[in-house]
């Protein structure tokens, strides 16, 4: 017979009141103890300091970005993605966004990426959700298309054979690759089929049928993956968009799938949950995307809904210069935030240490910084 459970066991991470991550003066005891003088001087650093989005509140400013891991087994997560992403919450980051998560199968970026295309993906994302809930972190899942640019090898493949494409013997779909034209992002990648309306609409239901399931999950924030030269931004750029229907030329038209993305992603997802975009802000080439149609973009999202630009950049042509130095895309961040009434913008980009994230938001750039590898490199970040 087995003992009766009488409480949950809680660890030492659980037990913490408030949760990790999370600012507080000092205690009687620690000041006792000499391990504090007294009541902090100095106003709380920004950095530290609450954000809420809609119904949902992260306790500090600190964010993880959205990284590939490529461990996924058709779509499904493992105990590999458990680890990894709760390691995040148990040492308080403010909130946590799963990486790019396939809205079809042919949607991935590899054979080995998340996939949110199934009604049975829900459980094992519901678990990792649900166990991050438990360390009082805010939980995001980032929704995305790989367009012309999926198909791939996992990123710890590359470098040991002269293509990026994956075969089929790993799981890849050559004849399912498309962009909105057939245009291939470089000579390592597949070439792309031209996408027809039909399949535009299939694609555009995905995103909201992907939202649906990432909500039953429990996710509090969904974020659309618009940047990096995936299908969202493939339509955006005229570098990568040469359709000559409603979905191309015109910047009306290039933005159309998008905002109806949006729109209807909007319309399914609670009212109390937040929705951000993650935008590649510039092209970084002569002829492409600029930070002026992001701008332009984000005073017509933020009246769709849209609650947060994750400001990012390049991805989209191999022609791209990046200057980059540390903070390189805090400036786009900045933009969004003073030209966009009402949207909340997050910076990402080469923000090493504390003391980069610090000035950013002390100096109101941004909202939110997304930290990427530097919390793998260090998870107590």
């Amino acid at each position: 017979m087995s003992p009766v459970k009488t409480s949950d066991p809680k660890n030492f991470y659980q037990d913490q009141n408030p949760a990790p991550g999370t600012a507080i003066e000092p205690t009687e005891l620690e000041i006792v103890q000499g391990f504090a003088n007294g009541k902090n001087p100095d106003p709380l650093p920004k950095l530290f300091q609450p954000l809420k989005i809609r119904g949902y509140t992260a306790k500090n400013r600190i964010w993880v970005s959205p990284m590939c891991m490529y461990s996924a087994k058709d779509g499904f997560s493992t105990n590999f993605h458990m680890s990894h992403y709760s390691q995040f919450a148990m040492r308080g980051a403010g909130l946590v966004m799963v990486e790019a998560t396939g809205v079809l199968p042919e949607g991935r970026i590899s054979p080995n990426c998340l996939g949110l295309w199934k009604d049975e993906h829900i459980d094992g994302l519901r678990n990792i959700v649900s166990h991050m809930h438990e360390y009082g972190t805010v939980v995001g899942i980032q929704l995305g298309h790989g367009g012309r640019k999926g198909s791939t090898i996992p990123l710890q493949l590359y470098g040991t054979r002269d293509s990026l494409r994956s075969t089929l013997e790993e799981g890849a779909w050559p004849d399912k690759v498309y962009g909105p034209s057939a245009i291939a992002y470089d000579e390592s990648h597949y070439t792309p089929k031209e996408m027809t309306l039909e399949q535009i609409k299939i694609v555009q239901q995905a995103f909201v049928d992907a939202a649906v399931r990432a909500d039953k999950a429990g996710f509090d924030v969904v974020e659309l993956h618009s940047a990096h030269g995936y299908l969202l931004f493939e339509f955006l750029s005229p570098l990568s968009n040469k359709r000559t229907d409603e979905y191309g030329g015109s910047f009306e038209n290039r933005t159309r799938m998008l905002i109806e993305v949006v729109r209807g992603v909007r319309k399914v997802l609670p009212e109390n949950k937040p929705l951000f975009v993650r935008i590649s802000s510039t092209d970084w080439v002569e002829g492409g995307w600029e930070i002026e149609d992001t701008i332009r973009l984000a005073n017509i999202l933020v009246n769709e809904g849209v609650d947060l630009f994750d400001c990012s950049s390049a991805g989209n042509d191999p022609r791209q210069k990046i200057p980059l130095a540390p903070g390189y895309q805090v400036q786009f961040a900045t933009k969004v935030k003073n030209e966009v009434p009402g949207m909340l913008s997050g910076a990402v980009g080469l923000i090493t240490n504390g003391k980069i994230a610090s000035e950013v938001i002390e100096s109101d750039k941004a909202d939110a910084i997304f930290v990427a590898r530097e919390f793998l490199r260090n998870p107590s970040f």
